[in-house]
């Protein structure tokens, strides 16, 4: 490793002991297919985070999806590419939505961000390490799929929720990206969010059936995040530009969101075993592997 990557971690290391920063906690959102509706789970979520009192940064990592910023109508002034082809901080192109929740677009060519040299690689991670601190929650709105360059990310997450519907092809794709996660580190904790469901029993039946086959193949306990149930306020939310828990806070779905943001803030979920931050994990996957 060279020296300014050495000085780099050196610094990560001092900071996060001699300034007993607010632990933060991560979070990726993913699918194993398109269409589930993961980004509008993935704002929504923030958002009841947020309203519920919580500072969240939502960052919208979903490569050649990027969707984030349309699902609330907004219209972007940066993402992550102006940070690292632009020479811009991360503040700068942090954006505000509803009830304050921080975000950051995705922007096209996103996918140029795994191909970084060191010293590029370096000013993102410095940049991350001095706005982490100041969010209660960081998430993060995957892509569906796995691919070898998102990986890395993941493995560097407190947690990782993978949202899926109960069709048959939904959940495959979904045990898929558990596989991949679970042999690349079994540590991480995995949890299922069942979403579309029209029937609560459904919803039961989907995530026993992942859960039952992840115990049997990959000796893998995965937990259950909650179901948002099908619900047509969401079809008109996407349609008017609004996210569904602030157009129709009554509805099915915004009361399913809701409840999913309190047991997730207040109920003790499990998180990982290892309280290195995220920035350390990362540091060690892109130079010490």
């Amino acid at each position: 490793m060279n020296d300014q990557a050495a000085s780099l971690r050196e610094k990560i290391v001092t900071k996060n002991n001699k300034l007993h920063f607010k632990k933060y906690r991560t979070l990726a959102i993913i699918s194993g297919k398109g269409g589930v509706g993961k980004s509008n789970f993935s704002l929504n979520f923030s958002l009841s985070l947020q309203k519920a009192g919580f500072s969240v940064l939502l960052i919208d990592f979903d490569i050649g999806m990027a969707n984030i910023d349309v699902l609330m109508g907004k219209s972007s002034f940066g993402s992550i590419i102006d940070l690292l082809n632009n020479g811009k901080s991360l503040r700068d192109v942090i954006q505000k939505g509803p009830e304050g929740l921080s975000y950051i677009p995705g922007g096209s060519g996103l996918a140029e961000i795994f191909k970084m040299d060191k010293e590029t690689v370096q000013h993102l991670l410095k940049e991350l390490q001095n706005e982490a601190i100041h969010y209660d929650y960081l998430l993060f709105d995957m892509g569906a799929g796995m691919t070898e360059e998102n990986l890395k990310l993941l493995l560097a997450m407190d947690e990782i929720v993978v949202v899926t519907t109960c069709e048959p092809t939904s959940i495959t794709d979904a045990y898929a990206a558990l596989k991949i996660i679970t042999i690349s580190n079994n540590e991480i904790p995995l949890s299922i969010v069942v979403n579309k469901v029209f029937e609560r029993k459904l919803a039961d039946k989907t995530f026993y059936r992942i859960q039952s086959v992840s115990r049997k193949f990959l000796q893998k306990e995965i937990g259950f995040f909650g179901s948002v149930p099908d619900d047509r306020y969401v079809t008109k939310s996407v349609m008017e530009q609004t996210p569904f828990l602030l157009a129709y806070p009554k509805c099915n779905a915004s009361k399913a969101i809701t409840n999913i943001a309190t047991s997730f803030a207040h109920e003790g979920r499990i998180t990982s075993k290892t309280d290195t931050p995220m920035i350390s994990k990362l540091f060690h996957l892109f130079f010490e592997r």
